[in-house]
């Protein structure tokens, strides 16, 4: 079973964005009244990984061209309607809990009308994934944390399975309108075959590939981590997260419900959380459980890559686990 590319019903392509119209004072879009700009209420949420889009230009470069290398949320809301300021305030929080994995780009259609209407928005609030150029519908209502957490999860994945898997460094101090700057990208890969069959979601074809160019180069960091990629995607292939997530509750000494508990953690971006579970199963198991769950702990070391200052302390962890 392949990897499956990112397509959901609706899906635009931005790179046709029709000419804004002329703004109209007070207009909005059908489905929900949209006050002006100067309308009382709650503004949209700010924080680290959020910026304000208030012209099409900015949609181009902060929407589409980010697309290219992170996935991008939009929201587009409105001050009158209260579900879109509940859904901005989540979807701000997720965007720290998430670490970068994700911008949170929101659109004022009350401010700036022509921007929905350019795109055809029917109504507020309404929250789109940018991945690769394509806007794609998500929700276009108040859902609980989980459900919203679990939807972006998913959407994380099927980016890294697109070769998606850049993120945003947060701006000190950063607010909506602060454009957060973009981590550069990776050079060319020096196994482009296995990087191929990893982005073509032909998992064991890359794993293959991987393991051959370690038996060659044994240690090699591009390798390792292409390696553990191909091996998280394909462990945690058609898995629903809420299932795992209560399974992994239900049985805490459950290596095996553990660890996949952890890979989707690590997918979600939930760096830390995903080591610690694991440190954990170390500290309560014994025999041959407790080796396992250190295998599997050491393996997500090497997606995430020694460099990476979390993997230091969890190493510093898992040795105090176990001795």
């Amino acid at each position: 079973m392949t990897v499956p590319q990112f397509s959901r019903p609706g899906a635009v392509d931005l790179s046709s964005l029709r000419t804004p119209t002329t703004p109209r004072s007070g207009a909005g879009v059908s489905g929900q009244a949209v006050p002006g700009s100067n309308a009382p209420g709650t503004p949209a949420g700010s924080g680290g990984y959020v910026i304000e889009v208030v012209d099409e230009p900015g949609l181009r470069t902060d929407v589409v061209e980010r697309s290219l290398s992170v996935v991008v949320l939009v929201s587009f809301w409105s001050r009158s309607a209260p579900a879109s300021i509940e859904i901005n305030a989540l979807l701000t929080r997720l965007a720290d809990e998430f670490e970068g994995r994700f911008l949170l780009a929101t659109v004022d259609v009350g401010a700036h009308p022509e921007l929905a209407e350019a795109l055809g928005i029917p109504q507020v609030p309404l929250v789109v994934a940018a991945l690769q150029g394509q806007l794609a519908p998500l929700v276009q209502e108040a859902v609980p944390d989980d459900e919203m957490r679990s939807m972006i999860t998913q959407i994380l994945q099927a980016a890294v399975a697109n070769g998606i898997t850049g993120r945003v460094e947060p701006v000190p101090g950063a607010s909506a309108g602060t454009t957060p700057e973009a981590i550069p990208e990776e050079p060319p890969s020096r196994f482009p075959e296995a990087e191929e069959a990893l982005l073509a979601g032909d998992l064991d074809t890359a794993i293959t590939a991987y393991e051959e160019a370690l038996a060659t180069a044994p240690g090699d960091p591009e390798a390792t981590l292409g390696l553990g990629q191909a091996k998280l995607l394909k462990r945690t292939q058609g898995i629903d997260v809420n299932t795992a997530r209560d399974s992994a509750a239900k049985q805490p000494n459950d290596v095996a419900a553990q660890a996949l508990a952890a890979d989707l953690e690590l997918l979600g971006g939930h760096v830390d959380d995903a080591f610690g579970r694991l440190v954990d199963v170390v500290r309560r198991t014994s025999g041959d459980d407790r080796d396992a769950a250190r295998l599997h702990l050491v393996e997500l070391f090497g997606v995430v890559g020694d460099a990476d200052p979390r993997v230091g302390r969890a190493r510093q962890q898992l040795a105090s686990a176990l001795f």
